[in-house]
């Protein structure tokens, strides 16, 4: 089985070994054809605190670690320092 991974930007790092990250997505409106960007946003595990608010990051799904996260920090892609 394929392990599910994205890829967003860091919008919150205020919580011990954890980040919460938003990965955006685009689409086509079904009937009007304009691109139409949603943004999803998920609790990611950070086991080091190494992410910062404005790095960009690849998350990969994971067993679940608590209520609300279920995935964690795969790599950081950009620093925003």
């Amino acid at each position: 089985m394929a392990v599910k991974e994205r890829v967003g930007l860091v919008v919150s790092d205020k919580m011990d070994k954890t980040v919460v990250v938003a990965v955006e997505s685009r689409s086509a409106h079904s009937k009007y054809g304009k691109i139409v960007a949603r943004t999803q946003r998920y609790k990611v595990h950070d086991e080091e605190n190494k992410c910062q608010v404005g790095d960009r990051v690849r998350i990969q799904e994971t067993r679940p670690l608590s209520r609300t996260k279920r995935w964690t920090v795969a790599e950081i892609l950009t620093t925003n320092s």
